[in-house]
């Protein structure tokens, strides 16, 4: 291969990796403000049809991440990330790496805990309300009462993880001004 060409694909993500990137990056949103508002402000009043229902939204959301890191995950090993900035300090780039790998953690962590959680309390795991994942635990009140708290905690940890992330994003495109950003959003010329 040419070195330019070499030079030239080691500065972005490929177009896949940044489309599951992107992809990735909504439905967590969408999952995470979905359970957030279900599990804060709303309450099993009257039939508890409307908590039920935005829960089971949130499900068929949520669960897909499973199958999206799973792919990423194998993309991500078969096409290797750019080079992080020669600006970067040695220490900041093993930063990142760190988050990256706390990141997929978190996206292959939460949704497992989220399926525990539901099948340990006699619900199902559908996803995009076509299908369900085999249930691997039945109902459970004593493995219920220690994942249900997990999951809740890890959704924290996420959410503080992707806002680290966004902000390193913002930082290293406005006050960096280098390529991290750009890098997930363009395409290499």
């Amino acid at each position: 291969m040419d070195v330019n060409l070499m030079n030239l694909a080691n500065t972005h993500y490929t177009r896949t990796a940044q489309i599951l990137h992107w992809l990735m990056a909504i439905i967590f949103i969408a999952a995470w403000l979905i359970g957030f508002y279900s599990g804060n402000f709303l309450s099993y009043d009257a039939d508890g049809s409307f908590k039920g229902d935005v829960i089971t939204l949130h499900k068929n959301i949520a669960t897909t991440i499973i199958f999206l890191v799973v792919i990423r995950i194998f993309w991500r090993y078969t096409h290797p990330a750019p080079k992080l900035p020669d600006s970067m300090s040695p220490f900041m780039q093993k930063m990142a790496h760190l988050g990256h790998l706390a990141l997929y953690f978190i996206l292959l962590a939460l949704p497992i805990t989220g399926c525990l959680f539901s099948w340990s309390a006699g619900h199902p795991a559908p996803v995009l309300y076509l299908f369900e994942i085999p249930r691997l635990v039945q109902d459970t009140p004593e493995l219920l009462a220690i994942v249900k708290p997990l999951h809740i905690w890890i959704s924290w940890a996420a959410g503080l993880l992707l806002v680290g992330h966004i902000a390193a994003a913002l930082k290293h495109h406005f006050i960096d001004k280098d390529n991290v950003l750009n890098s997930m959003t363009k395409q290499a010329k």
